[in-house]
């Protein structure tokens, strides 16, 4: 099926996309925030621009689309059938990418969580996973996945 926009109008629409403050972040940075947790956001200096930064726990938490990042197994990763080409090229400098930002993290001790955007789409998601957030900032842990919810 071909697009139903025109090349034009596609670029405009994708240019809206926001890599910033998205409804997912914003959920995280609300539910911290209320339960005290004080943090930065797209600290720059620190490998990869986490989305949120807790110099007093060491952490760093990335929330990321599973579209954009390539969620394993998730139904929301799929691939555009248009330039097929172009978007697997995409999506693998951005697992890659993302894997670099990981590893410099945990080489320089900082602890790294990682919470996908399907972990926080309807309340009960929410719900589960939110007190996991804050449960990992209290341990010492390393590094870490928000397990799916079942």
């Amino acid at each position: 099926m071909a697009d139903v926009f025109t090349k034009q109008k596609r670029s405009a629409v994708m240019s809206k996309i926001r890599g910033k403050d998205t409804k997912p972040e914003m959920i995280v940075r609300s539910y911290l925030h209320r339960s005290g947790f004080r943090f930065r956001l797209h600290k720059k200096g620190v490998p990869g621009r986490p989305d949120l930064w807790l110099p007093k726990y060491d952490a760093s938490i990335f929330v990321n689309g599973c579209y954009w990042h390539r969620h394993r197994g998730c139904k929301y990763t799929y691939l555009p059938k248009q330039n097929r080409e172009f978007w697997e090229k995409k999506f693998a400098s951005n697992v890659v990418r993302d894997e670099e930002n990981m590893a410099n993290l945990k080489q320089k001790g900082v602890r790294v969580l990682v919470v996908w955007e399907c972990q926080l789409n309807t309340q009960a998601n929410c719900e589960r996973t939110l007190p996991k957030i804050s449960g990992w900032l209290t341990t010492k842990s390393r590094f870490r996945e928000i397990p799916p919810s079942s």
